[in-house]
This record gives structure tokens, sequence and C-alpha cells, in this order.
């Protein structure tokens, strides 16, 4: 599983930039536009996977932080902070 997800963060944009690239090197007074449009979508792909996970990291970090609340209700005071007398 982890190299599937590796694949679709990294492969999949490198391959699609890669193929922009590659019209371009071949046929350098040809379709431009074509070629650009296959480096951008790369260069999405890769950005709505970074996006992605930047939004699975805040729900992580809601989740901490509601665990924390959970535990501050229980015992009175926060977990990294020692007990009062």
């Amino acid at each position: 599983m982890r190299q599937v997800i590796w694949a679709t963060r990294y492969a999949l944009p490198a391959i699609i930039c890669l193929v922009g690239l590659v019209f371009i090197v071949i046929d350098p007074s040809g379709n431009w536009e074509g070629a650009a449009a296959l480096i951008g979508a790369g260069l999405s792909v890769l950005l709505l996977n970074f996006l992605y996970r930047m939004g699975v990291e805040g729900d992580r970090d809601r989740d901490r932080e509601a665990a924390q609340r959970r535990y501050y209700d229980e015992h009175g005071h926060w977990p990294d902070e020692q007990r009062r007398g």
C-alpha cells in the first residue's frame, strides 16, 4: 500500500511532467500548448496531493486537541501540566 501512495504522490506527477518535457524535446517547433498543459497537469497533481496531506494533518491536530480537552474535563488539568496540590 505504501508503494501505491508513493507512486500517486510523486511518480504520477513526475511521469506527467516528463511526458510534457519529452513532447518539447521531440518537436521544439510543435505544440507547446499541449506540452505546457501536461507539465501544468503534473504540477497540479503534485499540489493537490500536498494540499490533501495538509488537510489530513489538520484533522489529526483537531483530534489531538479534542483528546486533550477530554483529559482536562476528566482530571481538571491539562495533560502537560503538573497536578496542582
